[in-house]
């Protein structure tokens, strides 16, 4: 009433002063431009609301997104989504529910009318200072007109149909009727949209019984929800769980009491019921999924690069396999295409014992598995198959690698020294070519970010499966080092395409001799090697087997045309096992699952150099010389005895 009553006074002072020309024609300018910039405004809103969606579809789609998951034959693999329960009515939730979600989420959301200009104006600012993207200023009903209605896409067209929709939402509907859509919609991680199913999933119970921290923690998720996944990620779910508690106590919702009880209380989450042998893929699609179709809010069909079949085979080899008697307890495996999908992914044993990932979360020593880079940058600096080098004791630095055997040969061919896995060898050919050329040759094979050691030779440094399987790929596709990749389609449950996978232009990283003469090297490293246990009847695979010191971690990496596979077994606490190596276990996995992955594909060699004359003559002439001196040392002995 007082602003009132001083605008009043101020235009009873104003009605008697008479203004000039210049004054009333800027008045009248300034009015007609008013009046010529509102009609524009109401134009574009005009043509902006023709595109906008009927409300009332909203509850038509009460039921969340249904995702199928099939693999590259059209097969069904999974279904996420599609929890049918009506959504629980707000009044109903406890209060700590809404009040988490709202100090999170949009803290005046029942004081403002669908769009907050106070938020909107604080990102614009924080966003200004931070140079870039960092807060949105969406209302809790501008997300939900986003996720029901409209795409994913940042423009300026979708963000103010974004707030036409969401004003006109809050004057069709109680704001309690809004909360409980967007509750009834949003995603929580793990496959599952709505508060009941994540309070389902997660929990095991109806969100009607949750605690203030089993709240605070789902709320969490919202921010992001594969990076606060707490399946996978607890640390960070209890983090993020903390950050929500503390909003909701700065807003005065809670004591310091329940504060203090709530951050340290214990919130178990349950481990996921299915251990289906795809979950481990599926898993590690969802992250991409979500980036390149958003949060689904229609039903969606996602197309993966894995063979079904044979992800079953993977699976069933692997844990056939395994011996927990003697160490063995847990194992991994992937196996590519020659464009480099994913055909096949074993993270574990079993998904719903361990949602950990070691195909791609772990990173074990490759052990002499990583010995063909080594002989690859040889062949570089000239070396050949066919050059000979001496077993004998070797110190570098202080360090003095042994054989496996702990005996030592003599003078051979490097193939022969691969094949049998000779680690005196290897390190000579390192240090003989620089160690530094085989940290390159390693890079041009997607292993990235290695030290020049002396024992990088024999495998000392970390890698994933994944990177190794990727690593001897270009083996397999005719020297090309494609990027791997598992999502293949995502469109629509009536077709509408919305991604598709477009390889890029592989890299070419063999040459077509470096391509024949490896292959030479590491079929003969199966056929007459450490790795023979890893043969398939009527085909010609190669590889190498690998084992770390006292039999950490077992390894078998190869490939056949076309596919390239790599194997670990070992011990998540990276305890020894019991005379498990490479050419064991990890082998005899290898040689089932290949053996599967070529069933239906066509018999085909692979490209192997010829030995040369030269290198021929060579070793004749070395057996005779042999022949030669057994023959003197037997004349010798007969005189002694006289």
């Amino acid at each position: 009433m007082a602003h009132r009553m001083t605008v009043m006074r101020i235009a009873e002072t104003l009605s008697g002063i008479t203004p000039p020309e210049w004054m009333k024609t800027a008045l009248l300018s300034g009015a007609a431009c008013a009046y010529l910039g509102g009609m524009a405004v109401l134009g574009v809103f005009a043509q902006l609301s023709g595109d906008l969606p009927d409300p009332a579809q909203l509850w038509e789609q009460s039921r969340p997104p249904s995702i199928q998951i099939i693999d590259r034959q059209g097969r069904d693999i999974a279904i996420r989504g599609a929890h049918a329960e009506a959504p629980i009515p707000v009044a109903e939730l406890p209060h700590h529910v809404r009040q988490a979600v709202l100090a999170t989420e949009d803290r005046r959301f029942y004081s403002h009318s669908g769009v907050d200009p106070y938020s909107l104006a604080r990102a614009m600012v924080r966003n200004v200072q931070a140079g870039r993207v960092v807060e949105g200023g969406s209302t809790l009903t501008q997300q939900l007109t986003k996720n029901v209605f409209l795409t994913p896409e940042q423009t300026l067209t979708r963000k103010a149909q974004e707030m036409m929709m969401a004003i006109h939402l809050e004057r069709l509907l109680s704001k309690d009727e809004v909360l409980r859509l967007y509750l009834s919609r949003v995603y929580f991680g793990g496959g599952a949209w709505g508060l009941e199913a994540a309070s389902e999933l997660y929990f095991g119970r109806p969100p009607t019984e949750l605690s203030l921290s089993e709240a605070a923690m789902l709320v969490g998720l919202l921010q992001a929800p594969s990076a606060y996944y707490p399946v996978e990620n607890p640390d960070k779910a209890a983090s993020r769980m903390r950050t929500v508690l503390s909003a909701m106590h700065r807003q005065g919702l809670m004591t310091d009491a329940a504060l203090e009880a709530a951050r340290t209380a214990e919130v178990s989450v349950l481990r996921p019921q299915t251990n289906d042998p795809a979950e481990y893929l599926i898993d590690h699609i969802w992250p991409e999924l979500e980036r390149v179709a958003g949060v689904p809010s229609q039903d969606m069909v996602v197309q993966l690069s894995m063979d079904l079949e044979l992800q079953r085979a993977a699976h069933a080899a692997v844990n056939a396999h395994l011996d927990p008697d003697r160490g063995a307890n847990q194992g991994a495996l992937v196996v590519l295409d020659d464009r480099g999908g994913i055909l096949a992914m074993v993270g574990g044993r079993s998904f719903r014992d361990s949602q950990f990932n070691r195909a791609t979360q772990m990173q074990r020593q490759p052990g002499s598995s990583f010995k063909p880079i080594v002989y690859l940058a040889a062949l570089r600096a000239g070396l050949s198959p066919w050059t000979t080098r001496t077993d004998a004791p070797i110190e570098v630095d202080g360090w003095a690698p042994e054989n496996f055997t702990e005996d030592f040969a003599g003078e051979m061919r490097l193939e022969d020294a691969l094949a049998r896995s000779i680690n005196t060898v290897a390190v000579s050919v390192n240090e003989e070519i620089g160690r530094d050329a085989v940290v390159e040759t390693a890079a041009t094979l997607g292993i990235a970010d290695l030290h020049p050691f002396a024992s990088l030779a024999l495998g000392a440094q970390a890698v994933s499966v994944e990177t190794m399987a990727r690593a001897y790929l270009p083996l397999a596709a005719g020297g090309d080092l494609p990027r791997t990749y598992a999502l293949q389609s995502v469109a629509t449950a009536t077709g509408t395409p919305i991604h598709d996978h477009v390889p890029s232009a592989p890299e070419r990283v063999l040459s077509a001799d470096e391509l024949r003469l490896m292959n030479r090297m590491l079929v003969r490293a199966v056929e007459r090697g450490t790795g023979r246990r890893a043969r398939v009847d009527g085909r010609t695979v190669a590889g190498k087997t690998g084992t770390t010191n006292d039999n950490r971690d077992a390894w078998f990496v190869g490939y056949a045309p076309g596919i390239s596979m790599a194997v670990w077994v070992g011990d998540d606490e990276n305890a020894p096992m019991d005379g498990i190596t490479g050419g064991t276990i990890p082998a005899k996995i290898f040689s089932e699952v290949m053996a599967a992955a070529l069933a239906d594909q066509p018999v085909t060699a692979l490209p192997q150099a010829s030995e040369p004359d030269w290198a021929r003559r060579q070793v004749e002439f070395r057996s005779l010389l042999d022949r030669l001196s057994a023959a003197n040392a037997q004349t010798e002995g007969a005189g002694d005895s006289q």
